[in-house]
């Protein structure tokens, strides 16, 4: 019985290519307590890999959250499954802005110990009793109220290539980051503010909404669906947009373009661009913005340091990282020294 992805992202790619089929790239979440998470996250991809589902997918007792892509011609058979699952029954899915059949290139279905980390350990804070969820009209009403503070609940990476008008941005690396940041900076606000949050699909905000209610905050709401739900409200009822920029996303394709405006700047250069990319040094990774002319110059490197190493031949960049462990802070998102047009 295979439980597990054993294929290469190459040797997906190919099949991808070879099948021709046109693929959806979808994502859902849902709190819900599970019982059991490794059973269920095993009778996921049990079902999901026949359904020819990839993505990243984590299960917690928690609840599921979802990014995955799956080919177009399926989708029936792929929501038939949701829907047996009595708490996925009509789960609002996601559908992306952009679409790429390569997208997601592995199957990869996690248990965590949450489905958002959070660093928390109240065990009287309740994440099912949450804000008022809005729909991109409303959102867009509550944004032009001056009794309105609205937060940006994703990370600095994210906000820096597109965020909302007049929308506060922390400056934060995660989503643990920000609960305490967010609650210090308008604990005067807690009774006479509305909080406004948004995020990229929903789930961060709707548990920090949860969060802030738990807190002591009153009038708390989020965006339904998030930024991608608010984009398809838009296009489908001609509402005005109010994003501005690109909305990020974690897979390949790494943003979708929402507004022709473009927010931030060339990481190496300053030219206005927002376009991210990972160092192609692969023992450094680093994610940053970078223009078509530094990609060229730079050879896709965050650095000359990087671009040497890039430059020798595999076997010998291999040899290099034979033996060191790499810890999370060389893949810090947006964070390096050498980028010297960081904001």
């Amino acid at each position: 019985m295979q439980l597990y992805n054993k294929l290469s992202a190459e040797e997906r790619a190919q099949l991808i290519d070879q099948a021709g089929k046109d693929r959806l790239t979808i994502s859902f979440y849902q709190y819900h307590q599970i019982g059991n998470p490794q059973v269920f996250r095993d009778h996921l991809f049990l079902v999901w890999d026949q359904l020819e589902v990839l993505g990243r997918i984590y299960v917690a007792n928690e609840g599921i959250n979802a990014q995955l892509s799956l080919p177009a011609d399926r989708f029936n058979e792929f929501k038939e499954h949701l829907d047996s699952i009595s708490f996925l029954k009509d789960i609002r899915l996601n559908i992306a802005v952009e679409q790429d059949n390569k997208s997601f290139l592995k199957l990869k279905v996690k248990v965590r110990d949450k489905i958002v980390a959070d660093g928390l350990n109240d065990q009287t804070f309740d994440v099912t009793n949450k804000g008022v969820h809005l729909s991109a009209a409303d959102f867009n009403k509550m944004l032009e109220d001056p009794n309105t503070v609205c937060v940006d609940m994703r990370n600095h990476y994210e906000s820096e290539i597109g965020h909302f008008d007049g929308a506060i941005t922390p400056d934060v690396d995660t989503f643990r980051d920000s609960l305490d940041i967010i609650e210090e900076d308008l604990k005067e606000h807690k009774e006479d503010k509305n909080l406004l949050m948004y995020c990229t699909g929903g789930i961060r905000c709707e548990k920090a909404s949860a969060y802030y209610k738990h807190k002591g905050f009153k009038n708390v709401f989020q965006l339904e669906g998030g930024i991608i739900e608010y984009t398809r409200q838009v296009k489908e009822e001609g509402i005005e947009n109010k994003f501005k920029g690109k909305n990020f996303v974690f897979d390949h394709r790494k943003s979708e373009r929402i507004s022709e405006d473009v927010i931030s700047n060339c990481h190496q250069c300053g030219a206005p661009c927002d376009t991210h990319v990972n160092c192609a040094n692969e023992a450094c990774h680093l994610l940053f913005i970078q223009c078509d002319a530094c990609k060229e110059k730079m050879d896709q490197c965050c650095s000359d340091a990087c671009k040497e190493i890039n430059a020798l031949p595999y076997e010998e960049q291999k040899k290099l990282r034979k033996g060191k462990t790499n810890s999370n802070k060389i893949f810090k998102k947006g964070r390096s020294e050498v980028l010297k047009f960081k904001k």
